[in-house]
């Protein structure tokens, strides 16, 4: 097949060169009178491409094995020294082609014709050259420019999920709360505050109530935010968007949260929960007053007064300054009373803690 191949190709060249000189050559050789037929392009052809189908029966079979010398070179070379060679090759004759432009252009018959040959091969065999010996610093290269590229878009991504982080939404629970105010007087709460006009809207309704202790609340939470806004140094917006297909309130701050990668600011437990299962950053105030209380261990003494009697028998409670409760037991008898005790245990949930406690005669006694 390949030797049909090379004997197609040999056919072709001699046909035209024979079309282009064996004409001219007749003429210039002046072999006399000649018929016209015989002076013919088309008898040129079919003399050239004759004569060049003989020679392939002595050369052919050379071409051929060089052929196949080749392809089993190629074969076996890696194929990124293939590839890069190719990519060297393709970019030298390119460039040659664009020096030759200006070179066809000279009126000078051996550089207007013998020298952009002999330009293409040489920037081919550079070009193929340099890509296949330069293959490793190209592929050092690419590598280079895609980490490089997601790198970057890995810091894109992280400022910002950053600058999301620095949005904190704040739902209604935590504005009635009140504690809201006095973190971000302290400084430990960075980054923008987002109140959305849906809060807004519950927190107006709640101080619409008629019930009197709703209606105090809604007047305590808008304080607190005017509180905010007005005298504390941080950053106050306000988000007027609203999310008609969800009814909730609760639900649409998750939403706003998930969209604007913020975190929801609230002391609702059952928010905190949602907010967790969903993968929504959440901080809870009561998390952070619970982290804040003095650490109280088993065996420390302590003075309290126990202010009422307890939900089994006998047992009184009592409440520290932070209103943590402690559970005295054997502490029903001193209602009223400034007692000493001594720490049991202590019970942490996420409603808040408790201790458990007995008198510090008690203790003496046994």
């Amino acid at each position: 097949m390949l030797r049909r191949i090379v004997q197609l190709f040999f056919l072709l060249v001699g046909g035209t060169l024979g079309f282009l000189f064996i004409p001219e050559l007749i003429h210039v050789i002046n072999l006399g009178d000649v018929p016209l037929w015989v002076m013919s392009p088309y008898v040129g052809a079919i003399v050239g491409a004759i004569l060049f189908f003989i020679a392939t029966f002595w050369v052919a079979d050379y071409i051929v094995n060089i052929m196949k010398l080749m392809e089993e070179a190629i074969v076996r070379a890696p194929v990124t020294d293939v590839l890069f060679g190719s990519m060297g090759l393709i970019i030298g004759l390119i460039v040659a082609y664009l020096i030759g432009i200006p070179l066809n252009a000279i009126a000078i018959p051996v550089v207007s014709t013998v020298l952009p040959i002999f330009v293409t091969i040489i920037l081919g065999y550079f070009g193929f050259q340099i890509g296949f010996k330069k293959r490793d610093e190209l592929i050092n290269l690419f590598t280079m420019t895609r980490s490089f590229g997601k790198d970057r878009k890995k810091e894109e991504e992280e400022a910002a999920k950053k600058s999301g982080l620095e949005l904190k939404i704040l739902d209604t629970s935590v504005i009635i709360d009140g504690r809201i105010a006095d973190i971000c007087k302290t400084g430990f709460l960075e980054g923008t505050l987002v109140i959305p006009e849906f809060v807004l809207e519950e927190l107006q309704h709640i101080a619409d109530s008629s019930d009197v202790l709703k209606r105090n609340r809604g007047r305590r939470g808008l304080d607190i935010l005017n509180k905010i806004q007005k005298e504390l140094p941080i950053k106050v917006e306000i988000y007027d968007g609203d999310f008609e297909e969800i009814h909730e309130v609760d639900s649409k701050l998750v939403k706003l949260a998930k969209l604007s990668c913020g975190v929801v600011v609230t002391n609702d437990f059952n928010l905190n929960k949602v907010c967790e299962l969903q993968g929504v950053p959440v901080l809870n105030i009561n998390d952070l007053a619970n982290a804040v209380k003095p650490v109280v261990l088993p065996g420390e003494e302590m003075k309290v007064q126990v202010i009422k009697d307890g939900k089994e028998h006998h047992q009184g409670v009592a409440y520290l300054d932070d209103g943590t409760m402690i559970v005295v037991e054997g502490g029903r008898e001193y209602i009223g009373k400034h007692l000493d005790v001594v720490v049991t245990s202590v019970l942490q949930t996420s409603a808040g803690r408790m201790i458990f406690a007995k008198p510090k005669l008690l203790e003496k006694a046994l």
